[in-house]
């Protein structure tokens, strides 16, 4: 038996041959590429926070505010983190207030549109739901429909961009 692919140890093995089948071939690009030809303009943590709010102004109006989101040089593949939500607590006057910070790996400034949208989307859904669980991926499908794909997708652009 061959070993899991990286990035896809928990799909089936069947969809893990056929990405094999194409890393063998060498076109793994190919298929980001045709599936994905356009990478976003969002370059900026400025118009990142923007596009963010964006999205949540749309979903998730009742959600706490971001107070804010920026892409992160530390974020990388290797930590296993694509995206992070936090919640940092500070002292303010006498009271103790909760500032929401997202922050995105700069790996994705040069990714195809749809993944940093699917990145954010996760980030955001933690807003509501902080576990992985059934909840969690219902609002990520409710605030992106492709969100499973796109997931799928983009761990198989990660596998192209990190062999």
């Amino acid at each position: 038996m061959t070993p899991p692919l990286k990035y896809l140890q928990h799909y089936s093995v069947t969809l893990q041959d056929k990405i094999r089948l194409l890393q063998s071939q060498d076109k793994l690009g190919e298929y980001i590429t045709q599936r994905y030809p356009l990478s976003h303009p969002i370059q900026t943590d400025k118009a990142l926070y923007q596009y963010s709010n964006e999205i949540k102004q749309e979903f998730l109006r009742n959600a706490p505010l971001l107070d804010k989101v920026n892409y992160d040089n530390r974020l990388g593949i290797e930590h296993h983190a694509l995206g992070l939500n936090t919640a940092i607590s500070r002292v303010q006057g006498g009271k103790l207030k909760a500032k929401k910070e997202i922050r995105i790996s700069s790996f994705f400034k040069d990714s195809p549109a749809e993944f940093l949208r699917m990145i954010v989307v996760h980030e955001l859904a933690h807003l509501k739901e902080r576990n992985h669980d059934k909840a969690f991926y219902q609002l990520c499908q409710y605030m992106e429909p492709s969100y499973h794909q796109l997931e799928f997708d983009c761990r198989v652009y990660l596998l192209w961009k990190n062999t």
